[in-house]
């Protein structure tokens, strides 16, 4: 993998670049849809792929390794094979899925983090070294390092220790990912991501050790907590990632979140709130958000978006689109799941066209006030 920076703006840190894999080329800025469990929800991969136009989808390591399993994956070829996704694909480590079963896991610093499965309460372990072969199976394009993911808000102590752990495992990480190869015949690259929670000392210190390991990208994980506090956050540490390699913020966000992190030198997000929020009825448009079960779209009969190059947007109402998902139907969350994906992905394609007119500042405060309107 590798990444070429092609233009910045001229006021704010946005950057344009392309980075490059065996799968394809990924245009920078981007917003990249979650498929858990090798699906993104409601969405064919024909659509995610034609309609949505997206250029890289995740993978969930916790959950692709329960189900269907490591075996099913390396028999089918992968995950590319397995899903039929022939474009980029990048997996989280799991920590996070870990950290979120607070009750079900414990962690062992020297080995991993133990945990029992969701599903049915069997015992597991993930180490940094059983993460890499994890994501070697599964076969993505980018993978990230195991990392613990602190809870917010944290004490400082805390928060100190579990960077260090953090950085104690990226290590091991390094260490097997760099001993092992590819298992399809394409190359991988592997992303640390910087912890700290919302201390600018943690985050400086946890920058700069992953500026320090030279990989081919870098992530910045665990942004939890106020909107302002994030941003200075991601200020900090993109202020000392290296120029010339990719940035991604996990977990993020809103289309408000992603200008302003755009803003501040973010290349690369991914969020499962398009989706979420279209199987919930919440719609983000160029005009403001629309919450689909509204009775004031009972009788609209106009086009969801008739602006709208997507073609559930101008084939189906907004009238339509309220009785469906006041009516429980599937087909209501497919529409919403898909227009509200194809809305990111515009919404990243104009953000990088205006960072390549030199306008992306400018524009950037005058859209978010009216992207982030209830109508």
């Amino acid at each position: 993998m590798k990444f070429t920076l092609e233009k910045k703006d001229p006021k704010s840190g946005a950057r344009a670049g392309t980075i490059y894999t065996d799968h394809g080329e990924i245009k920078t800025p981007i917003f990249m849809p979650v498929g858990t469990v090798g699906s993104v929800k409601a969405v064919h991969i024909r659509d995610v792929k034609n309609e949505i136009k997206a250029q890289i989808i995740l993978g969930n390591t916790y959950h692709l390794y329960l189900r269907p399993g490591i075996e099913v994956l390396e028999a089918a070829g992968g995950l590319h094979k397995f899903n039929g996704w022939d474009r980029p694909i990048l997996t989280d480590s799991g920590g996070f899925q870990v950290f979120s079963l607070a009750h079900r896991r414990k962690i062992v610093p020297e080995e991993g983090t133990w945990f029992r499965s969701h599903i049915d309460g069997s015992k597991h372990l993930f180490s940094p070294e059983g993460v890499m072969d994890i994501q070697r199976s599964i076969g993505a394009d980018i993978i990230m390092a195991f990392d613990e993911c602190t809870h917010y808000p944290c004490e400082y102590k805390y928060a100190k220790r579990s960077m260090y752990l953090t950085h104690n495992w990226l290590k091991r990480c390094i260490a097997r990912f760099d001993s092992t190869e590819p298992k399809y015949g394409y190359s991988q690259a592997l992303f640390p991501i910087i912890q700290g929670s919302i201390f600018k000392d943690l985050r400086t210190q946890s920058a700069e050790f992953i500026a320090e390991q030279g990989r081919e990208g870098n992530a910045i994980g665990g942004m939890c907590g106020p909107e302002d506090m994030m941003y200075e956050m991601v200020d900090i540490c993109c202020n000392i990632l290296p120029q010339d390699k990719p940035r991604y913020l996990m977990g993020v966000g809103t289309p408000r979140n992603i200008l302003e992190s755009i803003a501040l030198g973010v290349d690369m997000f991914d969020c499962v709130m398009p989706t979420r929020n279209g199987r919930n009825g919440m719609i983000f448009t160029w005009n403001g958000m629309m919450n689909m079960r509204n009775e004031k779209w009972k009788f609209d009969f106009s086009p969801i978006d008739e602006n709208s190059e997507l073609f559930a947007d101008r084939e189906y109402t907004k009238a339509y689109l309220r009785h469906l998902y006041v009516s429980n139907e599937i087909l209501g969350m497919m529409i919403g799941s898909i227009h509200n994906l194809h809305f990111f992905l515009d919404l990243v394609t104009t953000a990088r066209k205006k960072i390549e007119e030199g306008t992306f500042a400018s524009w950037k405060n005058e859209i978010i006030p009216i992207l982030m309107r209830k109508l």
